[in-house]
């Protein structure tokens, strides 16, 4: 043991010295790491990185979902316990018509463009720009004293020749006598009878010049020949016109009554000719360009014999009293026919229906609470809408949506109508003639569009 101790110490000391022997010299260089060991350490890093930034984005996600849900909860208790004020309508039954709505034009039954038919000097214009004129009111008066000439002329003339006339046939009653008694022979006879003839055609012939001087001076007078209404003044006292001129004396448009001329789709041409065929009057309402106020309402008077095969459009034309004038000739209209009534609809404001992506809904409020319930539009009229999903006598919300929510607490407030009038806002609805429409089941532009 002690030999070996005494060893041990011995390598110990020379390990000793051996390892200590290199510092008297210049330091010993360390290794340096290997490149193995460096890209592990740094891929190392970027994980826990990634991982940092991962776990960080996730908490405030997750965070801000809180913050989200917490708020909406506040909302959801501050709505359950605060009541949204809206009034309501109720869900009624009744007939609503079924309507196709089209483009129109406002055209006269009758135009009277007044050109002259004779020469001569302008010395009065009877008429005001605008005024409305009856059948025979003195529009224009041309000189007519070239024409009273004439026509005194023919006159004298046909009397005349009417003269010779009568002096010819004393003449042949007396050769006839002559010639019974054979005092005369038969030629001079033949040749009276011929000379009467000939008298007869010259007292035509001055006949007919005669009536064309006169019509030459009723011509000088231009008279109306329609009731209506005259334009701008177009001449003016002292120009001289002729007849071979196109230009116009005056303008005439019938304005009572009055049509409107619209296209539809051959596609509703069946419905169209069965309510014809049966004698069925047609109701044709008129509208502005915005379709919110009802300028007139008339009737189909009749359709054109043949379809416009560019457009697969038929031209239909109504016809207005319009007795308060209107409709102006080539006026722009939105016309609505009514092809069919729908009898016991189930009615609603469409002011009370709401859309979201799911579809058509309505708040049905009861026990001052709204619940959300989804509907099927029908047929649009104006202000009231066929739907499916309530029931007759159901209370609608017809206001408050901003703030309404399913399940919301409400409190009922009169509308100006009910304060108006005992009778609620939306009763009286759904008779299929409401005025200021702007929607209906079948829809029909003027250009129809193509054929498919």
């Amino acid at each position: 043991m002690p030999d070996n101790i005494s060893k041990i110490g011995s390598s110990d000391k020379e390990s000793t010295t051996n390892t200590a022997a290199p510092s008297t010299g210049s330091a010993a260089k360390p290794h340096p790491p290997a490149p193995e060991y460096i890209a592990q350490s740094r891929s190392h890093v970027w994980i826990w990185i990634v991982v940092i930034l991962v776990l960080g984005i996730g908490g405030l996600v997750y965070y801000r979902k809180q913050q989200a849900a917490e708020a909406a909860a506040k909302t959801k208790a501050a709505m359950a316990n605060r009541s949204v004020p809206i009034t309501t309508a109720p869900v009624t039954t009744g007939p609503i018509g079924i309507y196709i709505n089209a483009l129109g034009t406002v055209t006269s039954v009758y135009t009277a463009t007044m050109t002259t038919r004779v020469d001569g000097l302008i010395v009065s214009v009877n008429y005001v720009e605008g005024q409305m004129v009856h059948k025979g009111d003195v529009l224009v008066q041309i000189d007519p004293r070239p024409y009273q000439a004439a026509q005194t002329q023919a006159e004298g003339t046909l009397a005349h020749d009417e003269a010779l006339l009568a002096e010819a046939r004393i003449d042949l009653d007396r050769y006839q006598l002559a010639f019974n008694r054979n005092a005369i022979p038969k030629q001079q006879l033949d040749d009276q009878i011929q000379t009467v003839k000939q008298d007869e055609g010259t007292v035509k012939n001055d006949q007919g010049t005669l009536a064309a001087a006169t019509t030459n001076v009723d011509y000088a007078t231009i008279k109306a020949p329609i009731d209506g209404r005259v334009g701008l003044r177009l001449v003016d006292p002292g120009n001289i016109v002729t007849a071979a001129s196109s230009t116009p004396l005056v303008v005439i448009t019938q304005l009572q009554p009055i049509t409107v001329i619209f296209s539809v789709a051959e596609d509703y041409l069946p419905q169209i000719q069965k309510q014809m065929h049966q004698g069925h009057k047609m109701t044709v309402d008129a509208f502005d360009r915005n379709q919110q106020t009802k300028l007139a309402a008339g009737a189909l008077l009749t359709l054109d014999n043949q379809i416009d095969t560019t457009t697969g459009t038929v031209k239909l034309k109504a016809i207005f009293p319009n007795t308060d004038v209107s409709l102006f000739p080539n006026q722009f209209v939105n016309a609505r026919l009514l092809v069919d009534t729908q009898q016991n609809a189930t009615l609603v404001p469409t002011a009370a229906i709401q859309r979201n992506p799911q579809g058509a809904f309505v708040y049905v409020v009861k026990s001052n609470q709204a619940a959300m319930q989804s509907v099927t539009i029908g047929t649009t009229d104006g202000g009231v809408a066929a739907v499916q999903g309530v029931n007759p006598g159901d209370a609608v919300a017809i206001t408050g949506f901003d703030k309404l929510q399913d399940g919301a607490k409400v409190s009922i407030q009169k509308s100006p109508a009910d304060n108006s009038s005992p009778a609620n806002a939306t009763s009286g609805s759904g008779n299929g003639k409401s005025a200021g429409s702007n929607s209906s089941t079948a829809q029909a532009t003027s250009d129809g569009g193509n054929r498919p």
